[in-house]
């Protein structure tokens, strides 16, 4: 990254980045390592940048989705925080600051199209990334990998740091597309290697002492050559410049030259890498090097006129030195490759038979057709392989593996010792491009004959630009082409590389045009050939971008009746299928779910599941379990009828099947209707024979899953009582993975919520493993945890083998869980552990930290968490010292502070709260003191019923100091107390008559007034 934008990029005066298509292709490239970075070097994405990358955006905060939090004020950060708390992404428009690749990964990713846009904006902004990266002590690391690469023997044994391995990684990156951005510029030369060699052979025979010599020396700056032939560096090859000479005349200074594509001319005197201002251009441009020195040199423009040597010919002669050159290398390969080339004359003549059936076309529109896609230019290519700069561009297009090493996974090294059947492939894709539609049709069987999931194959048809002409033979209207094209692009999208490689190249959309072809075969391998390569995010927004989506939900409509299907629709079923593949492929990215469900795939899949054919229902349940994490989906899937046929393919032998079934019902049983549902299909026992499943993970964790939601309903948790289905819970337990725990603990929770089924979990033995998974990292797992140790702690038999095992400890150290909904599940369970643990004041205070744990927490800006704690404190507070030890961290102020929320929840525990610290004295002062009278009052219109009896409880403590009696006086609150005296809660009814006497005590006088001022 660092060489490639400081020298590679163009940039323009204001520093932006300017128009240029090398600067287009690094973005590309940028976009795309940036883009994969998280899922191919994950230990690498989670390092802290040195410095985070800051840079102007447009992105908006509803842009982001999960795994991030929004502020009142607008800003956005991640969840994911470094170790002193800071979010690794904070978004406050119009700025963003960025920690990692993780997150850099995030934004490129977003479904709104932006990340070329943001990207931009990052590079312009942080102009050398690497150092915010990686530090001040880039250059030193550099160096030391530098230096490991010297002595790679010794030293590829030797761990590496996360750190150093990024800037491996990120090195690696720079190479590669310095190579690729090579490979473009190299395309474009007039000029070439073989033609510089040539004349410098040329020029060195006039070299040497004497007379007859007009030349002293004609040397290279390095002898060290690339492999396109090119001796200088990679960042000045970009600019089309080849190699670097040093000349010395008899009858001048020492002439310093470069060679480019566009001609040589003098430079500043090239002697050191590290130095730009030598390559500064120090002359005119010449054509060739004989044209430069007859212009410098006196003594040799008189040579070569005497010797009537002119530039005419020498060039001429200097051209065929090159295609003598040329010659000499092809004839070389064509001999190595003489038995490549009689088996595939060989292979032809067999393939001639097939010739017979094919049906043929008019030669004079298919030339047409080519010629309106560009494909004769492999034709032209091969016409002209004599001429030098097609030589050296071959050249550098054979041994550059850097274009392949981009896209795929994992890095696919350099293999010079090729099988045979690899330069076969690379000449039959040569046919492709020259040939006829009769020697195009023939070369696609011919490679449809090779095992082409082999990657060798893979890698021949790559190298040779065999994608680009295989998707673009879609666009012709001949059949018999498309078919054969897609059959070996249905094949190789097995391969991840070449997925990426037929994205890249734009081959997808090639593939989705097709699927509005007239023919069943050729609509059936396209589908097929996507739901291959949508295996990442970028392929399956291509699908979406070019309507993709609703052009494979058209092939789900295939027969009015899928138990019985005759043979008049056997061909619809079977493209059907193959659409389905597609969707569920599809179906993973957020945007495709809602695109299915516009397209109306939802009752179309619904028919399919009337299906008998098992490859058929997998998928289609597959795309609904997708699908159902949308809540408009989980509504169309309920709306059509779906849950019956779900419920009955829980009964089928197939354990695929009916994990995604099962799923389906999970997520879909948040809504009481779809519990309904189930109850009535007689889903529930289903679910309970599939309980004894141990072995198989993810039919345990998916039925698990769906017998959690049901237990939502009441009549549901009756069927499973029946069934005994609380015992078995119990007994999964233990020696069951994490994703299996976390819903039979979220079923053991509303379980729980039964008086009976506290007594039940007792007496099986299920609170020690219950109280085993407090240790654990699982976010779910812990919440699911905490509320069913809420509900038991509410029985006085169970709490006492709680405290046994000082589940309140393990519970307490939960509010240090960095998740705000594990802080609070973690307190409100502890709210009844507080209340009924046996000397629970003593508890308290022995627990090191704990006071200041919780008075931490009251600064949380969750409100789920703020009411949480308030709660717990309503239950310390009842101790006198633990209050004592409250007051003296200034517990008043914080909870004085959080009056002014909103949340009914929080309103409620905070008066709870704020009444039981008053039984200190002081404190009734200091709240009265801190403004919280007011707000209390206000409380008192609240539509909450519990809110408004809490505060009345709060304003009943508060009123024993006088001035808050004057306050509330003032606020009104007389006359709403005075409604609250009749209410039918006895505490509530008495607390209200004690507030108001205290009031009416401080006003006697203006009582009596009252009383004693005459009627108008």
């Amino acid at each position: 990254m660092g060489l490639t934008l400081t020298r590679a990029a163009k940039w323009t005066s204001a520093g932006k980045l300017d128009s240029t298509p090398i600067n287009s292709l690094v973005l590309r490239e940028l976009m795309g390592f940036v883009e994969d970075f998280s899922s191919l070097h994950s230990q690498e994405a989670e390092h802290l940048f040195e410095e985070p990358l800051e840079w102007t955006t447009t992105l908006e905060a509803s842009e982001f989705e999960d795994d991030y939090e929004i502020k009142d004020s607008g800003a956005l950060h991640s969840i994911e925080k470094d170790e002193h708390g800071n979010p690794t992404l904070l978004l406050s428009p119009p700025t963003i600051s960025v920690r990692n690749f993780n997150q850099l990964s995030n934004i490129v990713n977003l479904e709104n199209g932006k990340g070329m846009t943001e990207l931009q904006a990052c590079i312009e902004e942080n102009r050398m990334p690497v150092v915010k990266i990686l530090g001040p002590s880039y250059a030193n690391m550099k160096k030391a990998v530098k230096s490991k690469e010297r002595s790679h023997d010794q030293a590829q044994d030797l761990p590496l740091d996360l750190k150093m391995q990024l800037l491996h990684t990120l090195l690696d990156f720079d190479k590669q597309i310095l190579h690729k951005l090579l490979k473009e510029v190299s395309e474009k030369f007039r000029l070439n290697p073989a033609y510089v060699d040539n004349e410098v052979e040329y020029l060195q025979s006039f070299c040497g002492p004497g007379d007859n010599n007009v030349l002293k020396s004609v040397q290279y700056t390095s002898e060290y050559e690339f492999r396109n032939r090119c001796r200088a560096p990679l960042w000045r090859q970009l600019q089309g410049e080849m190699c670097y000479l040093v000349i010395e005349t008899y009858d001048t200074e020492t002439l310093h030259i470069t060679c480019s594509s566009a001609g040589v001319f003098l430079n500043m005197g090239v002697t050191n890498e590290k130095d730009d201002d030598a390559y500064q251009q120090a002359s005119d441009v010449f054509k060739n090097l004989v044209a430069l020195l007859k212009s410098k040199s006196q003594q040799f423009a008189e040579c070569m006129a005497l010797q009537d040597v002119q530039e005419a010919p020498a060039s001429k002669k200097l051209k065929d030195a090159t295609t003598q050159l040329s010659l000499k290398r092809i004839n070389k390969s064509a001999v190595s490759s003489q038995r490549e080339e009689d088996k595939a004359s060989d292979l032809d003549a067999q393939k001639g038979t097939r010739s017979k059936n094919i049906s043929r076309f008019s030669e004079s529109t298919y030339a047409e057709q080519l010629s309106s896609m560009r494909l004769e230019r492999g034709a032209e290519e091969c016409k002209t392989q004599l001429n030098p700069g097609e030589v050296f561009s071959e050249t550098e297009s054979d041994s550059n593996p850097s274009y392949e090493e981009e896209e795929q996974p994992t890095r696919r090294a350099r293999n010079t010792d090729q099988p045979s059947e690899y330069w076969q492939i690379q000449k039959l894709v040569k046919y492709l491009r020259a040939g006829d539609q009769t020697a195009t049709l023939l070369t696609l069987y011919a490679l449809m004959d090779y095992d082409l999931k082999n990657e060798t194959y893979h890698n021949a048809i790559q190298d040779s630009g065999g994608l680009k002409v295989l998707t673009n033979i879609l666009h012709l209207d001949e059949v018999n082409l498309q078919l054969g094209s897609l059959r070996i692009l249905k094949e190789i999208s097995h391969n991840a590389q070449t997925r990426r490689a037929i994205v890249d190249n734009g081959g997808l959309r090639s593939i989705v045009n097709v699927l509005d072809s007239r023919n069943k075969d050729v609509k059936a391998l396209a589908a097929e050939t996507i739901a291959n390569v949508t295996s990442f995010r970028r392929a399956r927004r291509t699908v979406r971008k070019y309507n993709g989506i609703s052009k494979l939900t058209k092939l789900l409509d295939c027969a009015p009746d899928l138990s019985n299907v005759d043979a008049k629709h056997e061909k619809d079923v079977e493209v059907a299928r193959f659409g389905v593949l597609a969707l569920w492929s599809c179906s993973k990215s957020p945007k495709n779910k809602e695109t299915i469900h516009k397209a109306g795939a939802i009752p179309l899949l619904g028919r399919l599941l009337k299906s008998t054919q098992m490859n058929m229902l997998i998928p289609v349940v597959g795309i609904l379990q997708n699908c159902a994490d949308e809540e408009i989906c989980r509504n169309a899937i309920q709306n059509e009828g779906i849950i019956k046929d779900l419920v009955q393919n829980l009964s089928n032998d197939n354990d695929e099947l009916r994990i995604h079934c099962a799923n389906v019902i999970f997520k879909c049983a948040e809504d009481k209707q779809t519990r309904t549902l189930v109850h009535d299909s007689k889903g529930l026992p289903a679910l309970v024979s599939l309980l004894g499943k141990i072995e198989n993970v993810k039919l345990m964790a998916a039925t698990t899953g769906a017998i959690w939601k049901c237990c939502l309903s009441p009549e549901n948790l009756d069927v499973f009582q029946d069934h005994k289905v609380l015992e078995t819970l119990i007994g999964l337990l233990t020696n069951q993975p994490e994703e299996v725990l976390v819903n039979v603990v979220g079923a053991l929770a509303e379980f729980s919520q039964r008086p009976a089924n506290k007594i039940t979990i007792r007496k099986c033995g299920g609170l020690k493993p219950l109280v085993q998974l407090l240790v654990g990292r699982n976010e779910a797992l812990l919440v699911n945890v905490t509320k069913v140790v809420e509900a038991c702690a509410t029985d006085m038999d169970n709490m006492a083998i709680i405290q046994d095992l000082d589940a309140i400890r393990w519970v307490w150290s939960l509010l240090k869980n960095p998740s705000p909904e594990v802080q609070s599940s973690a307190a409100w369970a502890l709210c009844p552990c507080i209340e009924n643990a046996k000397e629970s004041g003593e508890m308290v205070s022995s627990l090191m930290g704990a006071m200041e744990l919780v008075i931490d927490l009251l600064k949380s800006t969750n409100d789920d968490v703020l009411a949480s704690m308030c709660a717990v404190i309503a239950n310390i507070a009842k101790d006198k010292y633990n209050l004592a030890v409250l007051t003296d961290y200034d517990v008043v102020l914080l909870l004085a502070q959080l009056t002014d929320k909103p949340s009914d929840l929080l309103r409620c525990h905070l008066a709870h709260a704020i009444a039981q610290c008053c039984t200190w004295r002081n404190n009734r002062a200091a709240f009265g003191e801190a403004g919280v009278v007011p707000h209390l009052v206000q409380y008192l219109k609240s539509q909450d019923t519990k809110v408004r009896h809490s505060t009345v409880m709060a304003l009943h403590q508060l009123s024993k100091e006088a001035n808050n009696c004057i306050i509330m006086h003032g606020e009104g609150a007389v006359k709403p107390l005075i409604h609250f005296m009749g209410s039918d809660d006895e505490k509530v009814r008495n607390a209200a008559a004690d507030c108001v006497r205290n009031i009416r005590l401080l006003f006697p006088g203006q009582s009596r007034a009252k009383k004693s001022t005459p009627c108008m």
